[in-house]
């Protein structure tokens, strides 16, 4: 399996109606891209926040295989999200994790 995660830092404050869409899209993608075993996305409510250098909104999608990793980036339903993340986003970082089983 292979375990894709991402942190977000945006260039503002997200208005609570855009944040909660952002994350509705992205929930959304494990019903719509094939090959996606788990997902997580939510807001960072630490109160740590010295710790987390800006970076508000994380995403951990788990998929099946390679193959289900190599589709989901140009998926329709994962390139809407990106859209909609067009002028907001100052930074993102992404790690990907092998895991066998």
């Amino acid at each position: 399996m292979f375990e894709h995660l991402v942190s977000f830092k945006f260039n503002r404050i997200l208005e609570p109606e855009l944040e909660h869409e952002l994350l509705g899209l992205l929930w959304g993608l494990k019903d719509q891209i094939p090959g996606i075993v788990d997902l997580t996305a939510g807001v960072n409510k630490t109160e740590e926040m010295e710790n987390i250098h800006g970076f508000s909104l994380g995403l951990r999608v788990t998929f099946k295989d390679r193959e289900s990793l190599q589709a989901y980036g140009p998926h329709p339903a994962h390139q809407e999200f990106v859209r909609k993340l067009d002028g907001l986003i100052e930074q993102s970082r992404s790690r990907l994790s092998i895991h066998n089983q």
